[in-house]
């Protein structure tokens, strides 16, 4: 959790077309250079993605989104899944709680969909809030049938509409371009 010094964290929630250019701007560059790498094209491909923010004094110091995706464990059905990606933190103010801050907020605003999801290499930073490590296989589902990811890991987050999973078993999300899980 935030120090009680920083009490003036302030979290909120945007839909992606209700940005400011300037606060887009602002989101861009705090991923760019957590991630270190041009996060535009990333951005560019999030579709109608939903922005949590975490400000300190005004600025922007933390940020997460989620957009929604179609994830299915073997032959199930499809499950809408609030799908996180651009989870980050300001580099040089990381470990005071501002990403798990925006992450629990994150939580709170999925309840309705099937399942939460996403990938990363820092598994425990997620697993301390609740998500679990999927251990199954994973694939991409493309119009030639399902494509092994043997590379990629993903965690998923049990919302209040999450059917009974198997996390040993199969599971697999549409196509799309750049990162596909």
């Amino acid at each position: 959790m935030p120090n009680p010094a920083d009490s003036e964290l302030t979290l909120s929630v945007c839909p992606g077309g209700a940005l400011s250019p300037a606060l887009r701007r602002e989101i861009l560059a705090l991923c760019s250079r957590a991630f270190e790498i041009d996060y535009a094209p990333y951005l560019a491909t999030f579709a109608e993605p939903t922005h949590v923010l975490a400000f300190l004094q005004g600025r922007l110091v933390s940020h997460a989104l989620w957009i929604t995706r179609w994830l299915q464990q073997g032959e199930g059905p499809l499950l809408r899944t609030a799908y996180v990606e651009g989870m980050v933190t300001e580099p040089t103010l990381q470990g005071r709680g501002y990403g798990t801050a925006v992450m629990r907020r994150l939580a709170q605003e999925i309840q309705g969909y099937d399942l939460g999801a996403l990938s990363t290499s820092s598994v425990g930073f997620y697993a301390r809030l609740g998500w679990e490590l999927w251990r199954g296989p994973l694939f991409v589902r493309t119009a030639q049938g399902l494509k092994p990811c043997p590379e990629d890991r993903a965690m998923i987050l049990r919302l209040p509409r999450t059917p009974l999973l198997d996390i040993e078993g199969p599971l697999s999300v549409e196509w799309r371009p750049l990162e596909v899980w």
